[in-house]
């Protein structure tokens, strides 16, 4: 054997070798990665509400993830505003239902109050929807109006098979997106608090 082929041979089992130990590592390490990717702030806000309105942690912490990236400064084009995306107007009925007296909208960059509201608003919707958590994140972010419309003018039949059929691109995205970040945090916070509730 040549020495130039030794020599190549020689990098070519390192190169392996060295993707072999960095996969085993990343296995080693996927809640830590994980964990890092898609941290968890302001978990004790988001449980304490969640408690208080039936409401799957969980699912909060995937909404906050989706819509604002757990940062509560966000803001949309449309205007909604803090870690939920909480449009003003939605913010002052439900503190009007809830009783919280003093709303102004600058509130809803408040995470606890954010959170309070946007948790609420949830519960409200699994209400409106018999707890149908894909009806909810349709009508949380396409607007209860509208996924009532598409339901009785049977656009949509409203399952998670037929997302396809929903008239607006971003609900479906929003959808899928949220769907996704609740597995991921089911499986990385779960067993931190027990049974999970969805």
């Amino acid at each position: 054997m040549s020495w130039h082929l030794k020599v190549k041979k020689d990098k070519s089992f390192k190169v392996r070798l060295f993707f072999f130990v960095l996969m085993l590592l990343i296995i080693l390490n996927l809640d830590h990665l994980g964990r890092l990717i898609y941290p968890f702030p302001y978990r004790e806000t988001i449980f304490k509400y969640a408690s208080s309105y039936g409401v799957d942690p969980f699912l909060v912490a995937a909404v906050i993830k989706t819509e604002s990236n757990f940062n509560p400064r966000a803001t949309s084009h449309r205007g909604a505003r803090g870690l939920m995306q909480i449009m003003p107007e939605t913010g002052s009925w439900a503190a009007r239902e809830l009783g919280l007296s003093h709303y102004h909208r600058d509130l809803l960059f408040d995470p606890e109050f954010n959170i309070h509201i946007g948790t609420w608003y949830l519960a409200d919707l699994h209400r409106t929807f018999n707890n149908d958590p894909i009806l909810v994140l349709a009508a949380y972010n396409g607007g209860l109006g509208n996924v009532q419309k598409w339901l009785e003018q049977q656009r949509w039949t409203g399952e998670k098979s037929k997302l396809d059929q929903i008239p607006f691109a971003e609900t479906r995205d929003f959808i899928r997106k949220v769907l996704w970040n609740y597995q991921v945090y089911r499986y990385l916070y779960g067993g931190d608090h027990g049974e999970k509730h969805y």
